[in-house]
């Protein structure tokens, strides 16, 4: 009898580690969970859909490069007046590569001066022109073809090359990710109301500095969710820089019923100013 019971207890602590290495393995990365919010309609329901809106461009032009995975990627891009190491990458919010998403990059192309920007396209060549397609693009994207995507840029713009990122809501959290993807290459990482990252030990492996833009009365990348970042960049000894206002989820979107421009306002121009202070 003695033997099996100890079976059954030895089978019980078996089943019950691997099931918890289940559960560590497959926990839900920090992109993952901020897709998923794609079928929050609360989340959805916040977005308006946007106004229509054509942007003419004497300086950026349509591209497309080998992603990690051997596929074509594509991006909008401003090259430098002058030959620069330096990139930045503008990851896009949950509505895809627009031309709202053009304009802005290119007017962080004329506010930094002689840089490089790109416009990544995790969306495939998709746009959304209403909610119900954003979200259902959004919790489309895997981070295995995200990732490769932006592996493929960094590749694109070159080994020798800085690399800035800059991005909105999804694009938040990817421009996060893309600088944890760009390893030595990384130089300053600006990450509007995005899921941060969770994971201290991938957060040591960060080699740049961070600026996150966040909004006191944001539902789902809350004051809590920032505080926990703030803590975690601290156990990860790395440096943070935040900056909270007194507004809503996706502020800065001239197009989203809770825009706020004093706040987008002074958000850009903190923006700029901490990119500035590392381009070389």
């Amino acid at each position: 009898m003695k033997k099996y019971i100890l079976l059954f207890a030895a089978t019980f602590v078996c089943l019950t580690i691997t099931a918890q290495q289940k559960m560590s393995c497959c926990a839900a990365s920090a992109t993952d969970v901020f897709s998923q919010l794609g079928s929050d309609k609360n989340f959805t329901m916040s977005h308006n859909n946007p106004l229509p809106f054509t942007y003419l461009s004497e300086n950026g032009k349509a591209i497309t490069y080998k992603a990690a995975d051997g596929t074509d990627a594509y991006g909008w891009e401003i090259k430098s007046k002058s030959p620069s190491k330096n990139f930045v990458f503008v990851i896009h919010e949950w509505w895809g590569l627009n031309d709202y998403i053009k304009k802005v990059s290119e007017q962080i192309w004329n506010d930094l001066g002689n840089v490089n920007v790109i416009a990544i396209d995790l969306y495939d060549n998709k746009v959304a022109a209403n909610r119900e397609d954003a979200a259902k693009y959004m919790q489309a994207v895997s981070n295995d073809r995200a990732q490769a995507i932006i592996k493929g840029a960094i590749a694109y713009a070159g080994k020798d090359t800085k690399i800035y990122t800059i991005g909105w809501c999804f694009g938040g959290g990817w421009s996060l990710q893309s600088t944890l993807l760009a390893g030595n290459q990384a130089a300053g990482c600006v990450m509007y109301y995005g899921m941060p990252e969770k994971d201290v030990e991938k957060l040591k492996t960060l080699h740049a500095d961070v600026l996150g833009i966040f909004g006191n009365k944001d539902q789902w990348i809350n004051p809590k969710v920032v505080d926990e970042f703030v803590e975690n960049m601290k156990k990860a000894n790395k440096k943070l820089i935040v900056k909270r206002y007194e507004a809503d989820h996706a502020f800065a979107n001239p197009s989203n019923p809770v825009f706020d421009k004093n706040a987008m306002e002074d958000a850009y121009k903190n923006a700029i100013n901490f990119l500035k202070e590392r381009i070389k």
